[in-house]
Order: structure tokens, then sequence, then C-alpha cells
């Protein structure tokens, strides 16, 4: 199989994959997305390496060029798509979706992490407990 048809295949099945769940990657952890996207470069680094059946002393930077494929860092593809989803699920007809879209993070300062899903019902008992004592140290001692 010719290269061209190697980089079609990947454009077409590999990477939308790849990007499938890139609206969950946008609300992660700085440190964990950074993680996420090196695994994906791995990914892509191993499909163009057997495409070009490439030693390994070829240079990853060199497979890209000569595919034409962007690394995972500099084709932003994860946040665009997120974007993307969030503006065209705002004015969706699905309520779920909806409801989706109008998530609040929790403070930086907020110790419990939970699911987008948890945070629309009541809170549990350890997240009432934090948040009181959130708001006492913020009250001046007289």
């Amino acid at each position: 199989m010719s290269l061209p048809n190697k980089r079609t295949i990947y454009t077409m099945c590999i990477k939308p994959v790849m990007t499938y769940a890139s609206p969950l990657f946008a609300h992660v952890q700085p440190f964990i997305f950074a993680h996420l996207l090196y695994a994906l470069q791995i990914v892509q680094n191993k499909f163009c390496r057997r495409a070009a059946n490439a030693p390994w002393y070829v240079k990853n930077s060199l497979l890209h060029r000569d595919l034409e494929l962007l690394t995972t860092s500099k084709f932003n593809i994860l946040r665009t798509a997120s974007e993307r989803f969030f503006d065209v699920t705002s004015s969706h007809p699905n309520s779920l979706l909806v409801c989706a879209v109008s998530y609040e993070p929790p403070p930086p300062h907020h110790f419990c992490r939970r699911p987008r899903n948890v945070l629309l019902h009541p809170p549990d008992d350890l997240t009432v407990e934090v948040e009181i004592l959130i708001e006492l140290n913020k009250m001046p001692i007289d």
C-alpha cells in the first residue's frame, strides 16, 4: 500500500477514534491532559513508524513531516472538538445534553473531586462539611 493511502487511512479511521472522547479531555486536570496528549502522541508515532516502515533511528519529527501529519500538541483538535461539542449542545433539544453544558466546575480549593453529573445533585455530608469549613475560614475573626 502506498504512503498516501496509509495517510488517508490514518486521517479517516484512526484519528477519529483517537479523538472520540476529546470533549471530556477539556475538563480534566492539566497534568492528566498532558499525559493523555502524550499517550495519543505515542499511538500516532507508532502508526507513522509502521506506515513508513522506518527503522528505530529515524526521528519522529521526520516521519511526521514526510507523512504531512501534525503532532497532537500542534493540531489542537482536542480543544476545538470540545468547544464545538459544547457550542452545539447548548441549543440541542435533548434536555440531558443541555444539562451537561450548564456544568460549573468546583472552585480550585474544593477537595471533593466528583463527576459532572454528581455536581447537579445535592451535596453529600463530606462536601457540606468542607464547604462550612471554607466559609468559616473566610469570616474575619474579631
